[in-house]
Parts: structure tokens; C-alpha cells; sequence
């Protein structure tokens, strides 16, 4: 492993220097300020290490200018919060406070070498995830991806339909990528996340004076989105008087922001998507019919995560992967009885539970092998 270490304090630079000569496996370069270093350090290292207060350039400064291509140890003799803050902020992993002993930057050292060694595997394994981006497959998915494919070629309005956390956002990412617009923009917005009095304003923006909080101008998700997708997650959940303005913005194609007698041209693709019943929506008065039959032109049925069991242990082995990497713990893994639970569990909350489920296993799991008991599922429905 090739360390830089960063050390104004020549007493310091040079007891570091000694110390870790013990250590055969990590090869040392020393820098005695941050300009130094900068034009030093090349893609052969694996490691910076810097203290914070040093002349010319401080290590804050110097951890911006390396922008997130090495990863940093902070040691610094008087730091404070706000510094600290700042450090982790900017990605760094780990702040050691002077005077330390060897072993404890030893450790910290050897903390970041396993994650290091993680990502190596992780990235690795990227290249195993089918050419769609989703993790695993499965009939139930491939079926729903070949509709998506040929749509996504069009311009036609898309309605994503299933029980919520199926995964309707990165099906609408996929056919945004897939598409001819998928170097524009893609907006997603979740209708049910906005409050009613303020939907309008969000998709269509407003102009300076509109209302009483309106300083100034701003542009709405539809005018955001122009050239690009805009996707409406939980659409129906969409205030009635507001179903109106977006149908006339679909059939029209131009939005006109509140305050303005002007209509803004947009060219646009919207995806929508619901867990809802639209048709008893439909009945009970509450969604329009017209907008239905405009946004229902290529309706798209995503199953279940229970109908789609064959994808299951490849997400978890993948949202396990990430999160050792995300709280820099050694590659843990499930073991054949946790594998089974996996399987047999009917995930109600479908692949947001699963990630859930699996995060939290990685957190809480001392072992790297993850028991079954670590899944904590055994209160939870299973399948019959």
C-alpha cells in the first residue's frame, strides 16, 4: 500500500517516518507542505495522509484540491468540531487527534486498506450486473424491462403500475436512459411528498409577486425538464384542480407559470407512476378520467418482489456489498440459512424492505458471516 503523508512539523514527518519503516507492507512518501504534495501524488497512491494547520495551504484546503480521487486520514494537534465537520464533510474517513501512538494510525491505516480491498471486490462484481442496471433478473422482470425497451424508443406517456417499493423510479430511470432524451434531464417528483397548496407552483413555477413569499421568479419541473423526462411518482395523489393543468400541459405541450399570461413551449417525456387503484379513483370522483387515458398510453405492471424471487438474493448480495463499503466494514456475507430465510420471507415492503432488512444486518451483524437471527425476519411473514 503507497501512503503519502503530508507533515509540515519536520520532528513529526520524521518520527512517522521511522516508525512505520517497521511496516513492509506499506511503502511511505513524505511531503513537508500540501504544494508539495500535490504535485507529488499520483494515481499509484493508495493513501493521504494530512495534518490540518500547516503554512501556504491548510489540510482542508489541500483535501478540496485532491477532490475525492485519494482517500485522507486527517491528523491535526488542536482541532475543532467545526474542523472536524468540515474533514468529514469533504469524505475524509478518519481524524486523528495529537499525539497519537503508531498503533493507533497503524489501525486506521489497516481499517482503510479492508475497505479499499472491498471496493476492489465490489467494483469487480459490477461487472456481473445485467446490461438493464437492475441486480438480479427474473421472468416477472424481464417480461416488464421488454415493454419498457420498446417505449422507452417513443415518446408515448408511460404509466408505471405496482405496489410501492417495486422499484417504479429506476424503471423510470431505465427508459429515460434508453431513450433518445437521455442526455436531458431526468426530474423525478413525488407528488404525495409535496404539499397540495404548492404542487402548482413546483410543476409549472411562478413568477416574481405571484404570492406573497414569491421574491422572485422560478421555473417549474416541467420547464426543468424540457428536452429530458419528468417523472411523477404517486400520481395519484395529485390534487383534483391540479389534474386539469396537466392534462392541457400533456395535450398542448406548454406550461404557464402562476402570475404569467404567457405559455412557455415545452418538449417533454412524463413518466407516471402510482400503487393506486385508478379506476376506483376514477369512480369514487377523485382522478380525472381524461388525464387517465392520456397518462395510461403504455401501461407497465411491475410484479411483486415475491413473484420475482429469483432476483432476490442478488439485490441483497448487492445492497450488502454497498454498505460494507458505505460503513467501512470487511466484506461480510449470508449464510446458507440466512440465504433460505431470504427466499422464504414474502417482502410486503418488496425491495425497499429488502434494503432495509439487509442494511441493517450489516450494521448489527458482529460476525462477518450474517446468521440468520441477523436478518431479524423471524417475527415477520413468511411465505407458506
Amino acid at each position: 500500500m503507497k501512503i503519502a503523508i503530508v507533515e509540515d512539523d519536520i520532528n513529526m514527518r520524521k518520527s512517522l517516518e521511522i516508525a512505520m519503516s517497521d511496516y513492509k507492507e506499506f511503502e511511505i512518501i513524505t511531503f513537508k507542505n500540501a504544494k508539495d504534495a500535490l504535485k507529488g501524488i499520483n494515481e499509484s497512491f493508495h493513501l493521504v495522509i494530512t495534518d490540518i494547520n500547516m503554512p501556504g495551504m491548510d489540510g482542508i484546503e489541500f483535501v478540496k484540491e485532491l477532490d475525492g480521487k485519494f482517500e485522507v486520514i486527517i491528523m491535526t494537534g488542536n482541532a475543532t468540531l467545526q474542523r472536524a465537520i468540515e474533514s468529514i464533510h469533504l469524505g475524509v474517513k478518519d481524524f486523528l487527534l495529537k499525539p497519537f501512538d503508531v498503533d493507533t494510525l497503524i489501525a486506521a491505516i489497516k481499517r482503510e486498506d479492508k475497505i479499499q480491498k472491498v471496493k476492489k471486490i465490489v467494483h469487480a462484481e459490477q461487472k456481473n450486473v445485467n446490461n438493464s442496471g437492475f441486480y438480479g433478473t427474473s421472468k416477472a422482470l424481464e417480461s416488464a424491462l421488454h415493454i419498457a425497451s420498446k417505449a422507452a424508443k417513443t415518446d408515448a406517456t408511460i404509466l408505471l403500475l405496482g405496489q410501492s417499493g417495486v422499484g417504479k423510479e429506476v424503471f423510470a430511470s431505465f427508459i429515460h436512459e434508453h431513450s433518445p432524451r437521455s442526455k436531458k434531464p431526468f426530474i423525478a417528483i413525488n407528488m404525495a411528498a409535496i404539499p397540495d397548496n404548492l404542487i402548482e407552483s413546483e410543476l409549472f413555477g411562478f413568477e416574481k409577486g405571484a404570492f406573497t413569499d414569491a421574491s422572485e421568479a422560478k421555473a417549474g419541473q416541467f420547464e426543468l425538464a424540457n428536452g429530458g423526462t419528468l417523472f411523477l411518482d404517486e400520481i395519484a395523489e395529485m390534487p383534483y384542480g391540479v389534474q386539469a393543468k396537466l392534462l392541457r400541459a400533456l395535450q398542448e405541450k406548454e406550461v404557464r407559470r402562476l402570475g404569467s399570461s404567457k405559455s412557455i413551449k415545452i418538449d417533454i417525456r412524463v413518466i407516471a407512476a402510482t400503487n393506486a387503484d385508478l379506476e376506483q379513483k376514477i369512480h369514487n370522483g377523485t382522478f380525472r378520467e381524461d388525464l387517465y387515458y392520456r397518462l395510461n398510453t403504455i401501461p407497465i405492471i411491475i410484479a411483486p418482489l415475491a413473484e420475482r424471487k429469483e432476483e432476490i438474493l442478488a439485490i441483497a448480495q448487492k445492497i450488502l456489498e454497498q454498505n460494507c463499503v458505505k460503513y467501512g466494514f470487511e466484506l461480510k456475507s449470508f449464510s446458507d440459512e440466512s440465504k433460505k430465510q431470504l427466499l422464504a420471507y414474502n417482502w410486503p415492503g418488496n425491495i425497499r424492505e429488502l434494503i432495509s432488512v439487509v442494511e441493517r444486518a450489516v450494521i448489527l451483524s458482529d460476525a462477518n458471516e450474517i446468521a440468520p437471527e441477523g436478518l431479524f425476519l423471524s417475527s415477520r411473514r413468511f411465505t407458506k
